[in-house]
Order: structure tokens, then C-alpha cells, then sequence
């Protein structure tokens, strides 16, 4: 979109759904609205970052992944509940990533059935120069004040929560 709309569309559906008797969902609805509309501008934005590096967002995730661990390897069954995707997701991933020389595969010790994925010195590198640029470009230029940040992470933390993606830790978590 070049030029901003003369007025906010989202408010504009959210008073369309009260209109039509529909004011207990009018609320939520411009909340999911809005919050699809922010994804859809954060993920331009971190296309953009990203682009000069060849990288996809998932593919920049697991790659940061891996280079958090101490060892720069973990089963890809555990990069999959970390990065709560689908099995299929994190295996395209990493056969795309492979591909580029920045991990490889190679047979879990522990379980003969499984792969451990691993991060080569080359995505060490790369997923550096990305983690810099999308700093830069995205997480410290996300247009929210400090509060503001802390009150979404907050909100978005408890809502997800309450959906089953995490449980209140008891302890501090364990690394990587």
C-alpha cells in the first residue's frame, strides 16, 4: 500500500459488526483483524531483512536455534516443539538448509531412529549477519514504546498460555 486509508478499515468492520447486532464479537473480531493485519506488516518486514541473506523466516528460526545451543546440534524432534511446528515443517527446513551447506544431518547416538540437525560454520556465519540485520531492521524498530512492548508480550503470553503452548515454568528453563 503506498499511501495510508483516509480512516481505519478495521474500525470501520469493527462498527459494521455492532450495526448488524453482532456486538459481543465486534471487539474480538477487530482484535484478531488487527493483529493479522500487524503480521502481515512485521513479515514484509522481516522479508525484507532477511532477503539479502537467502533466508526465510523459518529457516532464519532454526538456524538462530541451533546457534544458541552450547554443542550447535539438538534432535530435530526438539527443534520441532521449540519451534511448535510440523514434523514435515522442520524436515523441509532443514533439507533446504542442508542443501546450502548451513547444517547437516547426522544419526542421533542416543536413538538410531532419529537425526541430530546441526549448524555448520557457514550458518554460523550467515544466521550472525541475519541476527544483526534483523535486530537493526525489525525487532529494535518494532514502533512500540518500552511499556507498550512488556503490557503485548504480557498479553500475547497469557493468551497463549491459556491455548496450550506452554505451562507456567517452575523453574528457570534449562538451555538449549
Amino acid at each position: 500500500m503506498s499511501q495510508p486509508l483516509p480512516a481505519d478499515p478495521i474500525a470501520q468492520a469493527r462498527q459494521n459488526w455492532r450495526d448488524h447486532g453482532w456486538d459481543g464479537a465486534a471487539d474480538g473480531m477487530a482484535v484478531v483483524t488487527s493483529v493479522f493485519r500487524v503480521n502481515q506488516i512485521l513479515l514484509a518486514r522481516i522479508d525484507a531483512a532477511l532477503k539479502p541473506f537467502g533466508l526465510s523466516f523459518a529457516r532464519f528460526e532454526m538456524l538462530r536455534l541451533l546457534g544458541f545451543t552450547h554443542s550447535g546440534r539438538m534432535p530435530m524432534s526438539r527443534a520441532r516443539d521449540l519451534l511448535q511446528v510440523h514434523p514435515t515443517s522442520v524436515t523441509n527446513t532443514v533439507d533446504r538448509l542442508e542443501a546450502d551447506g548451513l547444517v547437516r544431518r547426522t544419526p542421533n547416538p542416543r536413538d538410531g531412529r532419529s537425526f541430530l540437525v546441526e549448524i555448520t560454520d557457514a550458518g554460523r556465519s550467515l544466521v550472525a549477519s541475519a541476527t544483526d540485520a534483523l535486530n537493526e531492521q525489525v525487532f529494535e524498530a518494532v514502533d512500540f514504546g518500552a511499556d507498550e512492548l512488556q503490557t503485548l508480550s504480557r498479553l500475547l503470553a497469557g493468551f497463549r498460555q491459556r491455548h496450550g503452548d506452554f505451562r507456567e515454568p517452575q523453574a528457570p528453563p534449562e538451555p538449549f
